[in-house]
């Protein structure tokens, strides 16, 4: 599967965040399932939700942290609250109140942040969610999902909805490229492996999966097989699989639109210190936030292209 080496376009598909507006306004016949939004809804795509159920659907303003406490006293009533914001807004400025009101009594509320990661482009660091995945694995008790195109994340939304227990689903801004065009196999802590090799594995989520996939053909075009696995589950993570990587290649990278602490990265580190000690690279934003540009110009200046995962494959591939 080649998506293009040098291309950074992110035009190919729907945004995750509209493909999970449309499967969540697909699930709406629940009648359990509520949306409160931070007044973004048609930024977030719940609008899709709203035009069909206005009755379960509440826009609060921009007020996350009141979102969250609404969101919690609907899931204590039995309903399968969804609440939806850009993703630095839900996770930074609500913060206490989600550890306080929905990860401490562990409950059965889904948080979808949009807008994640810096391919949101123009907007500038202020909405830039680049620690919202660490924060979320920091909860005791949460599910965190980034997934990698559109019938990923539909299918996350999915089982999203169907899995008791609060969740994070982080998407994003851009359309992105199809990964899963027959439809997406999707299972909680269960990687995918999109291609075979047993040079080095390269591990990613969200938009670097695609970016993954084209570093893998360049590699190929070198005689070097990579391995790679969309770890749309960040937790729980797929201990098997990153074990099995460490076993059976002679490295592995991992890519993620995150900053270096508290990710993906982090947690495959601490599983393959535990598992089975190999060599590893990382491909991150790092420790830094970002300028303001397209999303193009920002993944290309913060490193986060294709040849910037073959660079770390051949480095952890060196005797």
């Amino acid at each position: 599967m080649s998506l293009g080496l040098t291309r950074l376009s992110l035009e190919d598909g729907p945004a995750t965040r509209e493909a999970f507006g449309d499967a969540l306004a697909a699930l709406g016949a629940n009648e359990r399932i509520v949306v409160v939004d931070g007044d973004v809804n048609n930024s977030t795509f719940t609008n899709k939700f709203a035009e069909r159920y206005p009755e379960r659907f509440f826009n609060v303003g921009i007020a996350e942290s009141n979102m969250i406490g609404i969101a919690a006293g609907l899931a204590g009533c039995d309903k399968i609250p969804v609440a939806s914001s850009f993703s630095t807004f839900l996770m930074s400025n609500a913060f206490d109140q989600i550890r306080m009101s929905i990860a401490f009594p562990n409950q059965n509320v889904k948080l979808v942040g949009t807008h994640a990661g810096i391919s949101i482009g123009e907007d500038g660091p202020s909405q830039m969610a680049i620690e919202d995945v660490a924060l979320a694995c920091s909860l005791p008790g949460f599910t965190v999902i980034v997934p990698a195109d559109g019938p990923s994340a539909a299918a996350a939304t999915k089982v999203m909805i169907e899995t008791d227990g609060p969740t994070f689903l982080r998407c994003g801004r851009p359309k992105v490229p199809v990964i899963y065009a027959d439809g997406a196999d999707f299972h909680l802590g269960k990687a995918n492996r999109l291609r075979d090799g047993d040079d080095v594995t390269l591990i990613a989520n969200g938009i670097m999966v695609a970016m993954a996939l084209d570093a893998a053909e360049a590699l190929a075009d070198d005689g070097i097989a990579a391995r790679v696995l969309d770890m749309h589950t960040v937790k729980p993570i797929d201990i098997q699989a990153i074990e099995r990587a460490a076993n059976e290649t002679r490295g592995i990278v991992v890519a993620e639109e995150h900053l270096a602490y508290g990710g993906l990265g982090a947690t495959v580190a601490m599983v393959v210190a535990e598992r089975k000690p190999t060599r590893l690279a990382f491909v991150n934003i790092g420790d830094t936030y970002a300028t303001s540009g397209t999303p193009e110009e920002l993944l290309a200046q913060y490193g986060l292209t294709p040849g910037a995962i073959t660079d770390a494959a051949r480095r952890v591939l060196k005797d």
